[in-house]
């Protein structure tokens, strides 16, 4: 009699349990989420011209020489959400050595042979970054300007006006959000072939 008393309040807390932390809590926090972050709770996505584009929290490739190129991804097929990840690639892999040093080799070529920002050639944890530090980004205006027939002071210009502080002032470092500023540059000026 005891035992069966003990299981039915055992199943009976399970039951409870399940229906508040499993569906109420959860609906109740999408339902706040909602009406006080609606951008946030939605994926921070963007659009142009009524066509999704990405989110502000997702990195994608920019492969196009007149776009600021963002870091390279691990990720899946690389900036797949679905599969967010690093490549697990120790310092002394072959094939990680390879591609880094191919990523050097092609942004020396397009920078005159200055040392490149680490961020433009060795992949987040996450794979989807979708920032880049201010040096990186500044790393790249020559070839954009050149591209895209602007002069580099403006792209600059561009480049800082994008700097994000670090948040709150003192957590993180400044970075820019490579696809904003893509969408800023394409604003400025007509987007290359």
């Amino acid at each position: 009699m005891a035992l069966t008393r003990h299981l039915l309040t055992a199943a009976r807390l399970t039951v409870v349990t399940t229906v508040l932390l499993g569906l109420v809590y959860p609906l109740v926090v999408t339902a706040v989420a909602q009406v006080l972050f609606p951008d946030q709770a939605n994926g921070q996505l963007l659009s142009r011209d009524g066509v999704l584009i990405g989110s502000r929290i997702i990195g994608q490739p920019f492969t196009s020489a007149g776009y600021f190129y963002s870091r390279p991804s691990a990720a899946g097929a690389g900036y797949d959400a679905g599969a967010s990840s690093g490549s697990n690639l120790g310092p002394t892999n072959k094939k990680l050595i390879d591609r880094v040093a191919g990523d050097v080799a092609r942004l020396r070529a397009d920078a005159g042979g200055t040392a490149v920002p680490i961020d433009l050639v060795t992949t987040s944890a996450s794979g989807l970054d979708p920032h880049l530090s201010p040096a990186a980004a500044l790393y790249q205006v020559a070839r954009v300007a050149r591209q895209r027939r602007l002069p580099p002071e403006d792209v600059r210009q561009l480049v800082e006006a994008h700097i994000e502080p670090r948040q709150l002032g003192v957590f993180g470092e400044p970075v820019v959000n490579v696809l904003l500023l893509n969408l800023a540059l394409d604003a400025r000026a007509p987007r290359p072939r």
